[in-house]
């Protein structure tokens, strides 16, 4: 097996990396640990590949490339490359990193395609567009970007010299996993991280305004970095506090604005979390082995328990791995409060013993929030549970008092209502009763009730116009529309249409509540015999889309909500006197209809 130790000669010789050996602490024994599992398992039956890191320059019909690119793109990779190795060297991985590969001349070796269009034909949307335009100059040369990991350099920014202002128009972001993936960076004529130390000339940049051209290269050389990251399948994740004050910035949380800036004296650096390390310590192309690349991971976790304590979150759990999946090196859970965009999501980590079990300790939790808590299994190929653009199915949310001990009710809920979520996805209808049953006679009186309903031991009624007056008040989801169509699956109510059951939106379970996958529109008739209709909205955990809600009464709109993501759940109250219809409305907001759950939470009509 050649694993990619062989670069400790060229990497370890240079300043980048300390001479002292790496200090035995948590993080050392974790690296520890899980190097030989993973070693243990490649070397079975290794299959040895040098996995390439491809490199493309992509330019406009009516552009050139910037002044040596070549030159300037080779000390960029490098630096990349060396980073890589010495975060990994310093948690004790060994130098692994990324491999690139040279022309005679000793720079990379860079595919260089020129576009069909001009400048002024392409925006930062036009990532996918470029990609295919790059994609028969690589087959022609044996790449099959789908198969492999690819940087996509655009000549996509905009430098005057004598003005000394810099502006890009390129696409720039990345996603992956341990088989294929792709960034998108920009080049420009002051990419090079020889400029890194430099704090003068000042440059005006069209985004981050008025900086020396040394932290020009610190955001966009450290972005290159960071996309990689996503390309290589690392999600965003930031610095705990006591990683910060010993390391100093994540890469994939901020670093990617903090990268070399240690050398203009300004700061701590960026530096790899643990996390990061640790799913990198299983990839292809750090391992130099392809072996099981293709084996998807089958493992799952049992006898979970979740406690609150002193302002952290304890887990203790099992993994348990099946006989023809590749072994378990890692556990990782992220903490992520609502908003920030995963960036100031926290980790903890943990290496399963020979039986399987693990513990983890989340800490840094932030005050005053709701979060989630994403538990992600690694395994020795290189697969994790969840990738970038996915959601882990061990995800589950919490809030954070302002005192900051965690609240773990909701999320203990979901965890009693797994048995149920298991045999649903078993099909065992037997099971699924059985646990419905455990539930409705449980002491949380909420399950016990979504529980009822679930085994039918609720009344549906008719047509809201067709409800007895003496009922002053109902749950809309438990009344039947005269019309209803979803966008994806089929018309449900009090439960998703699927194996997660739970109305889970905003941190919080819901009894009640209509699925409106966007298009969708639900249509009741009330003839004039209801006053008032409240409720909120929102979309289902761990979707990532975003909707639009509108209520119509008698064909003119009453009320209608902003753009709705995730972990927002705005309410509403409708004056409903004399209306004879109205209409429940959710649209996909014009970004398109994927992961868009819409739910109508709690609609309760009221005499």
């Amino acid at each position: 097996m050649k694993l990619s130790l062989i670069f400790t000669a060229s990497i370890l010789g240079t300043s980048l990396l300390p001479a002292a050996t790496p200090p035995k602490d948590l993080a050392a024994n974790q690296a520890a640990e899980a190097r030989s599992i993973i070693e243990s398992w490649q070397k079975g039956e290794p299959t040895d590949a040098e996995r390439i890191l491809h490199i493309v320059y992509w330019t406009p019909a009516d552009r050139e490339p910037a002044p040596q690119y070549r030159e300037r793109l080779t000390r960029v990779m490098e630096s990349v490359q060396k980073f890589y190795a010495q975060e990994m060297n310093t948690i004790g991985f060994g130098a692994q990193t990324v491999n690139l590969t040279y022309e005679d001349d000793k720079l990379l070796k860079i595919h260089l395609i020129k576009a069909p269009k001009p400048y002024a034909d392409y925006g930062p949307a036009d990532g996918q567009r470029i990609r295919k335009e790059c994609l028969p100059t690589l087959e022609k040369a044996g790449i099959y970007a789908d198969q492999e990991t690819v940087v996509i350099f655009c000549n996509m920014s905009n430098w005057d010299s004598k003005k000394l202002r810099m502006s890009q128009n390129s696409p720039y972001y990345a996603g992956g996993d341990h088989r294929r993936g792709t960034a998108w960076q920009v080049d420009s004529a002051l990419l090079d991280s020889d400029l890194l130390a430099k704090k003068s000339p000042i440059i005006h940049d069209g985004q981050y305004g008025k900086i020396s051209v040394g932290k020009y290269n610190s955001i966009f050389v450290g972005g290159v970095a960071h996309e990689l990251g996503h390309a290589l399948g690392l999600p965003h994740n930031c610095e705990r506090a006591d990683e910060r004050a010993a390391h100093g910035i994540a890469l994939m949380g901020n670093g990617n604005r903090t990268f070399g800036r240690d050398l203009r004296g300004e700061g701590q650096p960026s530096f790899l979390t643990l996390a990061s390390a640790l799913r990198c310590a299983s990839h292809p192309m750090f391992t130099g082995s392809i072996k099981g690349m293709h084996l998807p991971g089958k493992a799952h976790l049992e006898e979970l328990q979740f406690t609150a304590k002193d302002r952290a979150i304890a887990i203790s759990g099992k993994v348990v791995t099946a006989a023809d999946s590749p072994p378990v090196h890692g556990v990782i859970a992220y903490t992520d409060p609502s908003g920030g965009s995963n960036y100031d999501a926290t980790t903890a980590t943990a290496v399963p013993d020979s039986h399987g079990h693990f513990t983890l300790n989340c800490t840094d939790l932030k005050a005053g929030k709701s979060a989630s808590l994403r538990l992600i299994i690694l395994y020795a190929n290189g697969d994790a549970t969840s990738h970038i653009g996915s959601h882990s199915p061990y995800t589950y949310p919490y809030t954070v008092g302002k005192d900051g001990q965690p609240d773990l009710s909701t999320l203990h809920q979901i965890t009693h209502f797994a048995a149920v979520k298991q045999a649903m996805q078993q099909r065992n209808q037997a099971e699924v009763t059985q646990q419905l049953e455990r539930l409705s006679r449980g002491e949380d009186q909420k399950l016990a009730k979504i529980a009822q309903r679930l085994l039918g031991k609720h009344q549906r009624h008719s047509t809201p116009d067709k409800i007895a007056h003496d009922l002053t008040h109902i749950p809309l989801a438990d009344t039947t529309p005269t019309a209803a169509k979803v966008g994806y699956f089929h018309p449900t109510y009090n439960r998703l249409p699927n194996a997660d059951v739970l109305l889970n939106s905003g941190n919080q379970i819901y009894e009640h509540g209509i699925y409106a996958h966007a298009p969708a529109r639900h249509t009741y008739s009330l003839d004039g015999r209801w006053k008032k209709l409240t409720g909120t909205c929102g979309l289902a955990a761990g979707m990532g889309g975003s909707v639009k809600f509108f209520i119509k009464a008698d064909g003119k709109v009453v009320w209608q909500s902003k753009t709705v993501k995730a972990g927002q759940n705005p309410k509403f109250s409708i004056d409903l006197s004399g209306v004879k219809q109205i209409e429940l409305i959710t649209d996909d907001s014009g970004d398109g209809t994927g992961q868009d759950w819409g739910l109508w939470l709690e609609p309760l009509l009221l005499r």
